[in-house]
């Protein structure tokens, strides 16, 4: 493994870095007293990198803590355990006994332009806002609704974002900075790839480029990343391509990187990287390839460990369980969600299924606890599976989802749960294809007969929508508002 070090790059910035830890030992962990919000609303503007202004003061904003601690009284009326361990307070985890209902969400955002549909959607690592992506190459950011921080649930307005960031061409990732706090502007920054670009890194407060990472190939050839991800403390970021995968130091953009091939003297793992994740638990990464294959590494050195054959289209999706013991691979083309039991490396502990008939990357996420399991698919349905049921008893175990419903009779290829509250975010839409004229259809045209769309885009198809995830007895939903 050998760094480029091009002189170039000698007096590059410094990104700041947070430090590791800001407890002192033996103190416990409190939760965040203030969440920070982006205030105002751009909807109509459109304008790449604009922020609205943030009030002096915030000493009259609400908080996560007060939002949480309203569903803990709810919670203990109910009659269920709160559990409480050294001050910490463990939120209630989310319910689907019953079908989630609609909060809010963001579907004129989108109708402006024909087929901007969007491409997936990731919670902020402290739950105060929401990142999305979409055909029009642009980033946007929206704030948890006002309406969420209250005691009482009220009419929620649909969603206007409060940030735009627009990449020059398609968007290939993008992710947030892990030890991303709004209590700490510093540490609010997100990673975004796109197609013929350096690497870009957008201030989450204001929207400016903070810095880039200049990935180049051997022939000094400016190449774009196809997978983005953060080490779990931030320090350094990963980057796929193919065959390869390049480590950037967070704190000194420019183009010094480490290069780890994947694929070497007809060994390894083929293809282009399309996803990077971190065991929470091992110093252990994971790379996800278009060849089909899955392979684990050593953080430290980047040392091949295993490589995992079982998918049936090239996987675009990883997520580690909380505790490390599962993978969950998915795939484009692909019906099934793996778990991978990796105590057992190539052993798979049970499938899951879903329909995805398109290359799109659909993302899938787990709760907290690493109980639920949710993914959308191309019918517009969202599944959820109960990973700490016994899947069936066949050769090759297959886990039966607990709920399923019709969320958008389009595409779901987003999904994101809140780290804290029990909301979840789902993203839609995909490309459309017109139907082939037939002979007839030319015909007409020819004589002067216009041709109408085959069929139209139904309202609300592309948009991003907001889900309470809780009993009604325990949180009243407010009614959208449109």
């Amino acid at each position: 493994m050998e760094a480029e070090l091009p002189p170039e790059n000698q007096d590059a910035p410094e990104l700041d870095q947070p430090p590791d830890s800001s407890l002192e030992a033996g103190e416990d962990f409190e939760p965040v007293a203030k969440v920070l919000r982006l205030h105002g609303d751009q909807e109509g503007q459109g304008e790449a990198g604009e922020s609205v202004s943030i009030p002096e003061t915030l000493a009259e904003e609400p908080s996560l803590e007060e939002a949480s601690s309203h569903l803990e009284e709810d919670a203990r009326e109910e009659g269920e355990d709160v559990a409480l361990e050294g001050g910490a307070y463990y939120f209630p985890t989310y319910d689907f006994s019953a079908p989630p209902q609609l909060l809010t969400g963001s579907w004129a955002e989108y109708g402006r332009i024909p087929e901007n549909f969007l491409k997936g959607c990731k919670w902020a690592p402290d739950g105060s806002c929401l990142l999305t992506n979409s055909a029009d190459n642009c980033l946007r950011i929206y704030n948890l609704p006002a309406e969420l921080y209250a005691e009482e649930w009220g009419p929620a307005a649909e969603m206007s974002p409060v940030l735009r960031m627009v990449e020059g061409d398609t968007i290939y990732d993008y992710c947030w900075f892990p030890p991303m706090s709004s209590n700490d502007p510093q540490t609010c920054f997100i990673a975004s790839s796109s197609r013929d670009n350096p690497i870009h890194i957008w201030d989450a407060f204001h929207g400016d480029l903070r810095a880039t990472f200049r990935p180049y190939n051997h022939l000094d050839e400016l190449t774009p990343a196809h997978a983005l991800s953060f080490t779990p403390d931030g320090s350094q970021l990963f980057c796929g391509f193919n065959k390869t995968v390049r480590v950037f130091e967070t704190s000194r953009p420019g183009r010094v990187c480490e290069t780890r091939p994947t694929f070497a003297k007809k060994q390894g793992q083929n293809g282009i990287i399309s996803c990077i994740a971190f065991s929470p638990t091992q110093p252990v990464y994971a790379c996800t390839s278009y060849s089909k294959t899955v392979g684990l590494y050593s953080r430290a050195e980047g040392d091949p460990l295993a490589l995992l054959h079982g998918h049936r289209g090239g996987v675009t999706h990883a997520l580690f369980s909380p505790e490390g013991f599962c993978l969950y691979t998915g795939g484009r083309k692909d019906s099934e969600i793996l778990c991978w039991d990796l105590r057992q490396p190539g052993e798979v502990l049970f499938s899951v299924s879903r329909m995805v008939a398109t290359n799109q990357r659909l993302y899938f996420d787990l709760d907290q606890s690493g109980r639920y399991l949710l993914s959308g698919d191309t019918e517009g349905l969202v599944t959820v599976w109960d990973t700490s049921q016994p899947p069936s008893s066949d050769p090759r175990p297959v886990l039966s989802p607990v709920l399923q419903f019709q969320a958008l009779p389009d595409c779901i290829n987003g999904i994101s749960l809140h780290p804290s509250l029990p909301v979840l975010a789902t993203a839609s839409g995909q490309r459309k294809f017109p139907d082939p004229w037939d002979s007839e259809e030319e015909e007409e045209e020819k004589e002067g007969g216009a041709r109408l769309p085959s069929s139209p885009q139904a309202p609300m198809t592309n948009s991003l929508m907001l889900w309470l995830c809780a009993p009604a007895a325990r949180a009243s939903p407010p009614q959208t508002v449109t």
